[in-house]
């Protein structure tokens, strides 16, 4: 094709794709001289300038009408599916409390959590839960972000940290032609698990090692008041500040004379 061939045909073009087949040509015949530079250039130029005009008409109904008629047919605005919206907390003040509450309750050692941020602790609490009950985690990270109040990215984030520092190791359910089981999370730091194990220990001691009620109804023994001789006291027994008064009248201050014996 020559270039007055090839520009009357830019012009007539309603395709984004057919536009970048004549650029194509173009290159191919510039780089077998059969169009000079400046033609090159000037049409270069004519393309993308019919390219900006038709990127606004080049659509799905005038490429594929089939394909508009049907998904009007099926009450569809497109033939494409609709974008999954984004997952956002129904209460967001109360997932920041929840939040907050987690990262607080010390869910691993002092050492390791100062390398974590509020929500990647909250995550990680969640965690050493399940691995206290049943020795590893299986949660998705659906769960455990809607659990600890954060998005699915910081769950991810926080899972991919700690493995990555050696505190857990992440197994992998693929299943062939299904869909993919939940990760098994598995703590294999020996100071985060000596740290669970203590949290255990504690809480079975706050449910089974309650002191039992003695006969009289009372759960501690009564300690009576004892009287350590106060000075409103008077021979054990309890007087008023009148006879205290009395009682303990100040002794007259004696002088010794010159010469008296």
């Amino acid at each position: 094709m020559t270039a007055i061939e090839i520009l009357t045909a830019i012009g007539g073009t309603k395709s984004l794709a057919t536009l970048d087949g004549f650029a194509r040509t173009v290159w191919r015949s510039w780089g077998v001289r059969e169009i000079t530079d400046e033609q090159a250039q000037a049409l270069a130029e004519a393309i993308e300038a019919r390219k900006r005009e038709v990127r606004g008409i080049d659509t799905v109904a005038q490429r594929a009408p089939h394909v508009t008629a049907l998904a009007k047919g099926r009450e569809r605005s497109s033939h494409f599916p609709p974008k999954r919206k984004a997952v956002r907390s129904p209460n967001r003040r109360a997932s920041i409390e929840r939040r907050r509450l987690l990262a607080a309750s010390s869910p691993m050692p002092p050492r390791l959590s100062s390398q974590f941020t509020t929500g990647e602790l909250a995550v990680l609490r969640l965690v050493a839960d399940e691995v206290r009950t049943k020795r590893h985690c299986s949660l998705t990270l659906g769960e455990l972000s809607a659990r600890a109040g954060v998005g699915i990215t910081t769950a991810r984030n926080a899972i991919r940290e700690a493995a990555g520092l050696g505190y857990l190791t992440i197994e992998e359910r693929r299943r062939d032609k299904l869909p993919n089981l939940s990760n098994v999370v598995r703590v294999v730091s020996h100071e985060w698990l000596v740290w669970i194990a203590r949290g255990r220990k504690s809480l079975n001691a706050g449910r089974g090692s309650a002191t039992p009620l003695s006969p009289q109804g009372g759960g501690s023994k009564k300690m009576e008041s004892t009287d350590k001789g106060s000075k409103r006291t008077y021979f054990g027994e309890r007087v008023s500040r009148a006879q205290h008064s009395q009682n303990f009248r100040p002794k007259p201050k004696t002088t010794v004379l010159d010469g008296a014996l």
